[in-house]
């Protein structure tokens, strides 16, 4: 593998996992618990809706092919998608959600913040553009674990239950391969144990502060930064790339 090539495969990891979670989080259009949340999960999508494509548009420049991040986000299959399987995991209730946003919002700012100092100026620009969004949604991840986790009986008990089934698609944020090892040897990527470090040490405050159970590290789930992907994806997939497949020429 050229160093372009892990350069690719670099940026689909990180542009897939904003554009797969701000669909997820753009789900939640009109159906939020209330008027406020709604509008705060739209936002959050459109930050990493602006987060992917801003990645994908640098994806498109190092390979040199001539596409688009229209054509990477609209015309691609589930196989070539690098994003992690927890951004594709369903929302299923409103603990579902805060959960897989928590876990990733968490790593998500730890990244970020460190690839401020990556090497390639481009991807630390695009870093230090998106982390003041970013930072906004860890800490409303945080908050909303600690008021559901603290809160009633009812609430608690979803939390928990929420936390344990997605627990085991937390590893593969942290699993590195020669993509990550090529990176970090040229400066430009993140040592992701120094980042599981830190992502340890918010996670564990946080449920601490929310009275609820940090799951034992057993069997994690892996797949998706190989293009190896839950059913999931093919659902997302086929919501969000019917009008550009369809109608390849369409124009607004």
């Amino acid at each position: 593998m050229t160093k372009q090539e892990a350069l690719f495969e670099y940026l689909l990891r990180i542009g897939d996992n904003s554009l797969i979670i701000g669909h997820r989080m753009g789900e939640w259009c009109g159906h939020g618990p209330i008027l406020e949340q709604d509008i705060a999960l739209i936002n959050i999508a459109l930050d990493h809706i602006g987060q992917a494509r801003n990645w994908l548009q640098l994806a498109c420049t190092v390979e040199g092919k001539g596409r688009t991040e229209d054509d990477l986000a609209y015309l691609r299959d589930a196989y070539d998608f690098r994003n992690v399987l927890l951004c594709e995991q369903p929302n299923g209730h409103w603990g579902d959600t805060l959960v897989r946003g928590f876990l990733f919002d968490t790593f998500n700012y730890e990244f970020t913040k460190a690839m401020t100092q990556s090497s390639n100026s481009d991807m630390a620009d695009i870093a230090q553009k998106s982390l003041k969004e970013i930072s906004y949604h860890k800490n409303y991840s945080c908050d909303w674990m600690i008021r559901l986790g603290d809160g009633t009986e009812e609430s608690h008990e979803k939390m928990q239950h929420a936390l344990e089934n997605l627990w085991k698609y937390s590893g593969e944020l942290f699993r590195m391969d020669e993509v990550d090892e090529m990176m970090i040897q040229e400066g430009i990527g993140v040592d992701l144990n120094e980042i599981k470090k830190e992502w340890d040490k918010t996670v564990n405050e946080t449920l601490e502060e929310a009275t609820l159970k940090r799951p034992e590290d057993g069997w994690m789930q892996k797949g998706g930064k190989k293009g190896v992907h839950t059913e999931y994806l093919g659902y997302i997939l086929a919501e969000m790339q019917f009008l550009p497949r369809a109608y390849p020429d369409a124009k607004w």
